[in-house]
């Protein structure tokens, strides 16, 4: 059964990549009998690198992939050099569960509300007495500086989450303790002992905050600029064009993106490189001061950083700020709150919104269960054979532009007859859930002493029954966490749910994003809100279910150690 698993989970999360990456290449080459194209050319190619802005998107692209990646991993390190080890690390690590359950839509529609030229923020400085007339705006700026701030502070909790288990593999204390006894301040300690520890082991999680801001399409559409747009969005233009004799130019433009991913993981790589292998001396140079001129720096001159409640603050005020628009009937410039409020909008809304929960929930119940199922046997099957998927194969979909690889996915779809839109949407969900759902579980089955396993078997329990009474009460709480991060990141999809669907399959995504564009704010920020609920009411559940899992086990290890048979091996037991 174990190896029918295997297979299944290379059939429906691996193999997808080859028609994935074809099903670009050749149409771009104008070869798609079905439309009647079926001279192959480079037209398509020319008609891409004539199109005017095209210089214009790509840099676009490139400041606010590169910007938003250096300023979510330099915000990491200083959050983790100003608090790690501290009393308010703990404050911080609770926090990151309720701000990364947070979808990047409703974030990017709550910021839209809130630095928008009316938004909060300015209704604020108005009330204070400035006037905010022609001042610089952080939504849909001809820069894409909005787009950048909204990426760098929604991707810091994803890199400090990811950051937790390198920093205790690396052991920060016993580093510190070193360092400082030969003669390093805490912050040298951190620059030049501790960094190049961590950067290269967080090398996934930057290549994949990096590939998702080149890629991003749904919160560009909300925040970045649209004359030129980003190169993804452009692309995705072309994709929805009505003459489908114009796909080979998404296409291309489908294989441009890719490109440009694929060298912007190089550059990463070669700057990682350069700094901490080629040039080195400036972490081989020594302290700059003896133990105790390094002891008086540290205590008369401590950097100050402002802290992680700035990354925290902006959250806490945009679920306010969506709140505030779903209920305001009217809310006039530049009144701080609205003068009227009412529940309209919930009611005209709410037959529309039953109907897009449920097929949220069940394409994000679906895909994650099928994704648990896969992940778990996957593990079970390393762990018994000694043989598992390929790290960088498992990564490839969360670090490629997804435009890119469901384009060419799309395209296979079209030689399967018939219309299975609801099995190719759910497909593409489990594709994508699947690898954050692995590395979820990863950590606790590699942390599990196998010494149990074979202790059960000893005992006379099979496989099955091993997993069931063994191993499963002590992975239980686990399991729930990682299904809570599969249903987040299925209730978050937004291209695989437009492209596979054909657009006949909607979600509360989807529809948030159609909606962030209209005119009425109400509207938008009903599902909004909404979109930004779900998962962290999944997350609430998976937490208290993993604390219930936990409890339960304590007790019924207790009760099972009161209520022990006094006779052992057929003798009375004598204490």
């Amino acid at each position: 059964m174990i190896h029918l698993l295997f297979l299944l989970t290379l059939l429906l999360c691996v193999l997808p990549l080859i028609p994935g990456l074809l099903g670009i290449v050749i149409p771009a080459f104008s070869w798609l009998p079905q439309l009647g194209l079926s001279e192959p050319g480079v037209s398509a190619f020319v008609a891409v690198a004539q199109w005017p802005g095209l210089n214009e998107s790509i840099l676009l692209t490139l400041l606010s992939a590169f910007g938003s990646t250096s300023l979510a991993t330099l915000f990491c390190f200083l959050v983790l050099r100003r608090y790690w080890n501290k009393p308010g690390w703990q404050r911080i690590e609770h926090s990151l569960s309720p701000m990364l359950a947070m979808p990047h839509v409703a974030f990017a529609i709550g910021f839209a509300f809130t630095f928008a030229p009316t938004g909060w923020f300015f209704r604020v400085l108005e009330n204070l007495g400035l006037n905010t007339s022609g001042w610089f705006s952080l939504t849909q700026d001809q820069f894409g500086i909005g787009l950048l701030m909204a990426l760098a502070i929604k991707e810091t909790p994803f890199m400090l989450l990811m950051s937790i288990s390198v920093l205790q593999q690396i052991k920060v204390t016993r580093l510190q303790a070193i360092a400082s006894g030969l003669g390093y301040s805490e912050k040298e300690s951190w620059l030049k002992i501790i960094l190049p520890q961590w950067l290269p082991k967080m090398r996934l999680p930057i290549f994949a905050v990096l590939a998702y801001g080149i890629s991003v399409v749904d919160v560009a559409l909300i925040l970045g600029p649209s004359r030129p747009p980003t190169l993804s969005v452009l692309v995705w233009q072309w994709f929805n064009e009505p003459e489908l004799t114009l796909l080979p130019r998404a296409a291309v433009g489908a294989i441009l993106l890719l490109t440009i991913a694929l060298l912007a993981l190089g550059f990463i790589r070669f700057v990682e490189w350069f700094s901490l292998s080629y040039c080195r001396q400036w972490q081989i140079s020594g302290p700059k001061f003896t133990s105790a001129e390094a002891s008086l720096h540290t205590n008369n001159k401590r950097w100050h950083f402002p802290g992680y409640a700035t990354f925290v603050a902006v959250p806490l005020i945009v679920l306010p700020v969506l709140g505030l628009w779903s209920f305001a009937h009217r809310w006039r410039f530049p009144d701080l709150l609205p003068s009227r409020y009412s529940s309209r909008f919930w009611q005209q809304e709410s037959y529309s919104l039953i109907e897009l929960t449920t097929n949220s929930v069940t394409l994000a119940l679906i895909s994650s269960l099928l994704a648990l199922i896969l992940a778990v046997a996957c593990l079970e099957y390393r762990q018994k054979y000694q043989r598992s998927l390929p790290g960088w194969l498992i990564a490839i979909p969360m670090v490629l532009p997804q435009l890119s690889i469901l384009f060419g996915i799309q395209i296979s779809t079209y030689f399967v007859p018939g219309q299975w839109y609801w099995l190719w949407v759910t497909w593409s969900h489990l594709f994508f859930v699947f690898p954050y759902m692995y590395l979820s579980l990863d950590g606790p089955w590699r942390s599990y002493d196998i010494r149990l396993d074979q202790s059960a078997r000893s005992l006379g329990l099979n496989g099955w029954q091993t997993l069931w009474r063994v191993k499963r009460p002590i992975m239980l709480p686990s399991v729930w966490l990682a299904l809570a991060v599969g249903i987040s990141v299925s209730l978050a999809q937004y291209l695989p749910t437009q492209m596979l669907g054909a657009g006949r399959i909607s979600t509360v995504t989807t529809e948030a994003v159609a909606l962030a564009s209209g005119q009425d704010r109400r509207v938008s920020a009903v599902y909004g809100l909404l979109q930004g609920m779900l998962p962290f009411i999944f997350f609430t559940l998976a937490l208290t279910a993993s604390r219930y899992s936990s409890r339960f086990n304590r007790q019924e290890k207790q009760q099972r150690r009161h209520n022990t048979d006094d006779v052992i091996c057929g003798k009375p037991h004598l204490n």
